[in-house]
């Protein structure tokens, strides 16, 4: 592990100029020690400013001045009111006048840097104002000079103005890549919920499928059994637990296809191929198997692929139903056919229907959210005549990410 570096004396200037003045750590410690650092600089122009420095009233007012500097971020304009309140009488009194220069420029650059750039306008301008007047009580020759420094103070205003929109700048940098790793980690979050659904969704299709085909295939193999012992159907018997390991083979591959998603960290292009318009004649052979006469109309052999995933699992979810739930001996029409653009697909049957007292399970629920998914719509409910229908419309140029 490679020693940490401290901090260089350029990035420690640049941090603290990025840094909020109002926010910033040991803010009240360093004023202070920026105040009696200011007033010993205003005590060393004092005394080399010639004519034997201030009198006993501008040496107190010149420490005065930099004492509020202690107070410069809490109140900024009013600690520039209290700094000029201290220097204008300072000037009037003829003291040296580079003295107090220090404390004026810091009170002003706090000023600038923590407010907006009208009240620095106005405040500098109103400092320059007083200046100069206070300037010409005592000569006119000292307002004049006043007013070729007046370009000083222009300039720590301006810096502070341009170090407050340096700081927004950053703040906005800052503030946008915090956003967009919250967006990323929100996206995560959503992908991986999408991802636990479509496993949901994937496991419910395959096993109540599968164990729907299993108990209709036992109860074939019980009722062959129990009907004649004396003359017992054999090879009724061995085909009906031949369907059923097969049924068991099938289930246990996609089930062990779907699972290996929760093991993989690849992209969700790695999951292996979806089941597609190729599968349907393999659900509707293992529909005629439980019992039910099966009859295929499809007019369409290619769809995007997870188009064709969700068509297969929503072919899959009904043909489950009408098994379970229609009745022995149901006959079962399903149509695929492409129309305006969108595979149009529709699974009918002539049986009795769930119970009216059945409690609804999560496949309706389940076929409209495949449906949703690509950019379709479902419908299901009884039909006029008999029997019940599952319709769907879905759209062959979406851009659905897939359902598996």
């Amino acid at each position: 592990m490679m020693p940490v570096q401290p901090p260089t004396i350029g990035n420690r200037i640049i941090a603290a100029i990025n840094r909020d003045p109002l926010t910033a750590p040991h803010a009240l410690r360093n004023d202070a020690l920026l105040a009696v650092a200011a007033a010993v600089v205003a005590v060393g122009l004092g005394l080399l400013g010639g004519g034997g420095g201030p009198d006993a009233l501008g040496w107190v007012l010149l420490v005065a001045c930099n004492v509020p500097i202690v107070w410069r971020r809490r109140r900024p304009l009013l600690v520039l009111l209290v700094v000029v309140a201290c220097v204008a009488p300072y000037h009037a009194l003829d003291n040296p006048h580079s003295a107090p220069t220090p404390a004026t420029y810091i009170a002003l650059y706090t000023v600038a840097v923590t407010g907006r750039p009208l009240r620095a306008v106005l405040v500098g301008a109103g400092v320059l104002a007083l200046s100069t007047s206070t300037m010409l009580t005592i000569n006119a020759h000292e307002a004049l000079r006043m007013l070729q420094i007046s370009g000083w103070v222009v300039a720590v205003l301006f810096c502070g103005v341009d170090v407050r929109f340096y700081r927004q700048y950053v703040a906005s940098i800052v503030e946008r890549a915090e956003r967009a790793e919250r967006t990323r980690e929100e996206e995560a979050r959503r992908r991986v919920a999408e991802e636990r659904l479509r496993i949901a969704r994937d496991l419910h299709d395959l096993l109540a499928h599968s164990i729907t085909l299993i108990g209709v295939q036992t109860s074939v193999a019980a009722h062959v059994l129990s009907a004649d012992p004396e003359r017992l159907d054999r090879e009724t018997v061995a085909k009906a637990l031949d369907d059923i390991a097969e049924t068991c083979r099938s289930a246990r591959g996609e089930l062990r296809t779907t699972l290996e998603v929760l093991r993989e960290h690849g992209p969700p292009e790695a999951r292996g191929p979806l089941p597609g318009l190729d599968g349907l004649p393999d659900l509707a052979r293992a529909a005629r198997l439980a019992g039910a006469r099966v009859e295929e109309t499809v007019r369409i052999r290619q769809a995007p692929p997870a188009v064709g995933a969700a068509a297969y699992r929503i072919v899959q979810e009904a043909l489950t139903n009408a098994v379970r739930h229609a009745g022995p001996d149901v006959s079962v029409r399903v149509e695929l056919d492409e129309r305006q653009g969108a595979l149009h697909l529709s699974v009918s049957d002539d049986g009795t229907g769930p119970d009216a007292g059945g409690t609804p399970g999560f496949g309706l629920v389940g076929m409209r959210e495949r449906a949703r998914s690509v950019g379709g719509t479902l419908d299901a409910g009884p039909r006029p005549g008999g029997g019940f229908e599952v319709a769907a419309v879905l759209p062959l140029t979406t851009t659905g990410k897939g359902t598996g």
